[in-house]
């Protein structure tokens, strides 16, 4: 029987040090060195250092003043990162019928005078729940509002959303993308 229990110890031994250890601090240490601040979680900061959050991780933005983001789905409150995940809510299910009219009155609330069409991404959650980015057609949505509340000609900001759109990955990967804490920091400091 110990003929048999050595090997398997040493086995597991080995393998936990290899697979526990040294593979985590290799890719651990190859990912600060190759991507550093991805590996640190890709956060922003204001001009005094102060962390505002992560350009991987949306926030809830309410200030009609200011862009909105894509609606979370993650409990027990919006852009949880530690419950990642979807509604899963069917399209026919109430409650995500519910949901989907109160964003809708939400946005028709803090602009009434704004009749255009509203991109599916202001009023439903990604699967993951954490969506930092809307398309350029939410933003666009949201210009008019932001322009009048603060005071700046709606062209000027179309530009500002225009620099704050990220372009598809490798040209051909997903879609273009505005980031949404990014542009908003780009907001505070020009007012």
């Amino acid at each position: 029987m110990i003929s048999y229990l050595k090997p398997a110890l040493i086995l597991l031994t080995l393998l936990t040090l290899l697979t526990g250890v040294a593979y985590p601090l290799l890719v651990t240490g190859l990912a600060q060195l190759i991507f550093p601040e991805q590996a640190n979680g890709s956060l922003l900061k204001d001009d005094s250092g102060k962390v505002i959050g992560s350009k991987m991780i949306g926030q809830t933005f309410s200030n009609p003043a200011y862009f909105w983001g894509r609606p979370s789905a993650t409990a027990p409150y919006p852009y949880n990162a530690g419950a990642s995940g979807g509604s899963n809510l069917g399209p026919t299910n109430p409650a995500l019928l519910d949901a989907v009219k109160t964003r809708i009155a939400a946005l028709h609330a803090a602009d009434p005078e704004n009749k255009a069409p509203i991109p599916v991404d202001l009023i439903t959650a990604s699967a993951s729940g954490l969506d930092p980015h809307i398309s350029p057609a939410a933003a666009e949505y949201q210009v008019d509002r932001i322009a009048r509340l603060k005071h700046i000609a709606p062209e000027k900001l179309r530009e500002w959303v225009e620099l704050h759109t990220e372009e598809r990955q490798w040209e051909f990967l997903g879609e273009k993308r505005v980031n949404v804490l990014s542009l908003n920091m780009a907001l505070t400091a020009i007012h």
